[in-house]
């Protein structure tokens, strides 16, 4: 996101109102690591959102991340249509 929100309420209705857009989701993976992940965001539930990421050859996968990640800054999110504007 381009901004962050204060709170995970405000982070929770962003998600929500973004449902269905493409997005790419850089978390940290370890020490000096970082995995990049791009697909739709699918669903958010009260403590959870889950993006169905295309993993190459027809196969699907969903991640979850907290709204916790992304207020602790452990996870980034940006949706492409931001990235294209």
């Amino acid at each position: 996101m381009s901004y962050l929100p204060k709170s995970i309420n405000e982070i929770k209705q962003e998600l929500e109102n973004r449902v269905g857009q493409k997005v790419l989701v850089t978390a940290q993976a370890g020490r000096k690591r970082v995995a990049k992940h791009h697909g739709v965001l699918s669903k958010t539930y009260p403590a959870i959102f889950v993006v169905h990421v295309n993993e190459g050859q027809g196969a699907i996968s969903r991640i979850s991340y907290s709204y916790t990640d992304l207020l602790t800054e452990n996870i980034s999110i940006d949706f492409e249509d931001e990235a294209q504007a």
